[in-house]
């Protein structure tokens, strides 16, 4: 069974693949372990302590390393590779690309072999906008004071993975205005097994791609 360490930002990220993630890929002969960031307990730091936590799993030639964290919580003063440069492509799907290239880049060419860089566009709890249906199930009728909100959020976009970054409209700030007394790490876990790690993948095409890559490394021992 091939070992994949994700390397989580928070409490959120790390549910998620010790409760869901880890299941689906168990079916493809994938042990999960989901530690969070070392330093930080929680909380994205700057790529010179990131790279050398992936460098220290990388050393058990026996792990594939990943990474879980969200894109809006970056920023110039993490000075990751090829930051600035990546502010200059328009496209966010393209702008992610290129800076999962420049860390894997970034790592000793004789282990990046092994590190599948993922940075989520733009927040984890985006995947959360998946089917409307699911919040009516499972959020108590009470609680959902953003009723509104909500569906002008699905109504505007159809790839959950593109609901925008400024706090005012990032996804996370939403589930705060839709849903009452809104626990991330709770409601996080909720959402994400009641829709299903399926139907997760065929709304989100970068996710899905992370999935895939994972997949597909089990493959090469």
């Amino acid at each position: 069974m091939r070992r994949i360490i994700v390397i989580c930002e928070g409490q959120t990220e790390r549910e998620f693949c010790d409760q869901i993630l880890a299941k689906h890929l168990a079916t493809h002969q994938i042990f999960v372990q989901a530690p969070l960031i070392k330093k930080s307990r929680g909380g994205i730091v700057k790529w010179d302590v990131l790279k050398k936590e992936i460098t220290n799993h990388l050393r058990d030639q026996s792990v594939i390393v990943t990474s879980l964290f969200d894109y809006y919580g970056l920023n110039h003063k993490l000075n990751f590779p090829q930051w600035d440069e990546s502010k200059k492509i328009g496209d966010k799907n393209s702008r992610m690309n290129f800076l999962e290239d420049a860390m894997k880049l970034d790592i000793d060419e004789a282990i990046r072999y092994r590190f599948l860089p993922y940075i989520q566009l733009h927040e984890f709890e985006g995947l959360l906008f998946n089917d409307i249906q699911v919040f009516y199930d499972q959020i108590p009728r009470e609680d959902l004071i953003g009723e509104a909100e909500l569906i002008q959020t699905f109504n505007a976009f159809d790839n959950p993975e593109m609901i925008n970054e400024n706090k005012a409209s990032s996804p996370s700030h939403r589930l705060q205005r839709i849903i009452r007394g809104y626990n991330k790490i709770l409601y996080g876990h909720y959402l994400a097994d009641a829709i299903g790690i399926d139907r997760l993948r065929q709304k989100s095409p970068r996710f899905n791609n992370w999935i895939d890559k994972m997949v597909a490394s089990a493959k090469h021992k």
